[in-house]
């Protein structure tokens, strides 16, 4: 073949695989997406914590920040009726609004119901799916890793869950998940840049952007924020030095130390991936800051059992500047009161039916009921006389991914021991960024649902398993076998999805059929 031929060959061959490296991944979305939208709106009712959320985004389109409803307003939502809805005084607000803005955009597109307030999620828990196969595919080079890590996600119970739900669990993993992809295609991105320190990151910035929407959603994104910042500053430094070793640059001169390599990459690490996301977070507030005095007059004193913010604002702000700073400070005490809200003693020893222990979460100790009808006639679901039929939406994960997902985490520690090869580290900083804070609370109502968070990065150790099972092997025959093996555990996870897809999605079942569904006491 000549050298023009060979040149063409090959750009057909790179296009054909950036092809395919879209390709796979967007199909396991799409059908992450269509098992997310099918029969979304139902029930048309609040579900769990939708109370909160969906109406609190409502307010914000509305009025530009979050005002507090009156009584037996689901109801009259749920009917139709949007009249009279509002107080007219700002709400508690308990988390930040950038979750809350996104759940606003399907009710301004679909309208204020079900399924409006439900869309957002379903869309972005796709989008996951989307990110996490090309995430997986860059750390692997794989297309075909990439759709497994996909497909897990796809049929996880408490990602398909969650992602049928107007909570904000579900944007808070979509941003944590799209902010290690940028980490990590920062990573390959300047590994072969490293003649020479780079004060534009591109990624690194997308990165920041991600993560300060992540805090903008839930607080607890700040420590996956520290922790993979202070992993791409350690990883990248250990890459200049191997790197400055290798090109001999040692002959020339003494090898850079650790510290003084480490504050040459953390600094602008830290402006463009810290610094960024602080200001993305502080944007997330804009509405608040902008209403500020009307949080002022509500709250100045304290909610229940919080301290008060102090007499400061009573001195009224001249200028801009001095509203500005205002704002600020008054932004500042409200975090503080609400810090207090969740780790203070307005929490402290109060219990919930369907709280659990961190502990647990990996191996699916106690789901989360979202919504229950119990002792439904018999007839309505074609259950033999003297039983009854049932309705339920359970938060609970796929045990076959969860349960091999905590054994792949060991593997990955092993792994990461024995081979330091740093793509080990992205699953085991993730799991531990978004499961050990939780220990911290653990004097307080906690929910398995938030291992939602966890769950990527557990697909990510399974996957990178799998990977190197296949790496490993040596021979077509045992290939043959490392993937007859991955495939019998893919159909396994979608059968095992399917088996308790009623539970779900609130199908109605007979009694007999749910019971065979709870495998264990602490799931009823």
């Amino acid at each position: 073949m000549g050298s023009s031929s060979q040149v063409a060959y090959d750009r057909v061959v790179t296009v054909s695989e950036k092809t395919r490296g879209w390709a796979g991944p967007i199909a396991v979305a799409l059908l992450a997406l269509v098992l997310r939208v099918w029969n979304l709106g139902y029930p048309k009712v609040f579900l769990f914590d939708e109370t909160y959320y969906a109406k609190d985004a409502y307010s914000l389109r509305k009025f530009g920040y979050v005002q507090d409803y009156v009584e037996k307003a689901n109801n009259r939502i749920v009917d139709g009726k949007f009249t009279g809805l509002f107080t007219g005084e700002p709400t508690q607000i308990v988390h930040p609004d950038a979750g809350k803005w996104l759940i606003s955009i399907g009710e301004w597109l679909f309208g204020m119901d079900s399924f409006g307030w439900r869309i957002s999620a379903a869309v972005v828990g796709a989008l996951t799916v989307l990110i996490l196969a090309r995430l997986v595919r860059r750390l692997t080079g794989s297309t075909v890793m990439g759709c497994i890590a996909g497909l897990l996600l796809c049929f996880d119970g408490t990602h398909f869950v969650m992602s049928r739900l107007a909570l904000l669990d579900i944007f808070l993993v979509f941003w944590l998940v799209s902010a290690v992809a940028c980490l990590v295609a920062d990573l390959d991105w300047i590994t072969a840049r490293l003649d020479r320190l780079r004060l534009f990151r591109p990624w690194q910035l997308a990165a920041g952007v991600c993560f300060g929407l992540a805090c903008g959603t839930k607080w607890s994104a700040v420590y996956a924020l520290a922790a993979f910042s202070l992993t791409v500053v350690a990883l990248e430094v250990l890459a200049r030095r191997r790197a400055w070793k290798e090109s001999g640059g040692h002959r020339h001169g003494k090898i850079p130390g650790r510290i003084s390599t480490a504050v040459v990459v953390g600094f602008p690490a830290f402006i463009t991936i810290v610094g960024v996301a602080f200001l993305v977070y502080l944007s997330t507030w804009t509405g608040w800051l902008i209403h500020h005095d009307l949080f002022e007059q509500r709250f100045g004193r304290g909610y229940g059992d919080n301290p008060a913010w102090g007499s400061y604002f009573e001195t009224p702000a001249k200028g801009f500047f001095g509203e500005s700073l205002q704002a600020l400070r008054s932004l500042w005490h409200f975090h503080q009161m609400t810090y207090d809200f969740h780790t203070g003693k307005y929490l402290a020893g109060k219990t919930h039916p369907y709280q659990s222990s961190p502990v647990g979460w990996l191996v699916l100790e106690r789901p989360v009921g979202v919504d229950a009808q119990n002792d439904l006639p018999a007839a309505s679901c074609g259950a033999p006389a003297g039983s009854t039929c049932m309705r339920q939406i359970l938060i609970l994960g796929n045990p076959i991914i969860w349960w091999s997902g905590a054994l792949a985490l060991v593997a990955a520690v092993a792994a990461w021991i024995t081979t330091r090869d740093w793509r080990w580290s992205v699953p085991l900083i993730g799991v531990a960024a978004t499961w050990l804070p939780w220990f911290l609370y653990d004097d307080r109502p906690v929910f398995s649902f938030y291992a939602v968070a966890i769950i990527p990065f557990t697909i990510i150790a399974i996957v990178l398993v799998i990977d190197g099972l296949w790496k490993f092997a040596g021979t077509p025959r045992t290939r043959y076998l490392v993937g007859l093996l991955a495939g019998i555990y893919l159909v396994a996870v979608v059968v095992t999805f399917w088996y308790f897809h009623p539970i779900y999605t609130d199908a109605l079942i007979s009694y007999d059929d749910w019971h065979r569904r709870m495998w264990f006491r602490r799931w009823i």
